[in-house]
């Protein structure tokens, strides 16, 4: 049997701002409902953004679970860290030169979900 997956819930106690950020950073379109947001981007699962009004964001990595972590691979990671930073990306682990070519920078969107931006 083949799994497939369809779509990934990002659980937010406020969605427009949650559902923005994605959009701006993976582009593609956005369809709203009131309690759900969903962005369809190129060679990607559909990624919701629930409405969750008790969501708390995880206080990762000296606090509590991350509960999440999506990993996004990357051609340009200097290019990818400028958009994720005017998205609305807080970075969550300093990184000493974002124009290296290997690793990967560690943010936050703007309800705490981690995320990696790996160069490819």
């Amino acid at each position: 049997m083949a799994f497939t997956l369809s779509s990934v819930i990002i659980d937010a106690a406020d969605i427009e701002p949650e559902s923005a950020f994605w959009h701006q950073l993976l582009g593609g379109s956005i369809h709203r409902t009131p309690t759900h947001h969903f962005i369809q981007a190129p060679s990607l699962p559909v990624i919701v953004i629930q409405l969750a009004s008790g969501q708390v964001a995880p206080a990762w990595p000296d606090g509590t679970s991350q509960q999440m972590h999506l990993d996004f691979t990357v051609e340009d990671l200097a290019d990818a860290d400028r958009t994720a930073s005017a998205a609305g990306a807080v970075r969550l682990q300093p990184a000493t030169d974002v124009t290296e070519k290997s690793g990967s920078r560690v943010y936050a969107s703007p309800a705490g979900h981690p995320f990696c931006l790996r160069a490819a």
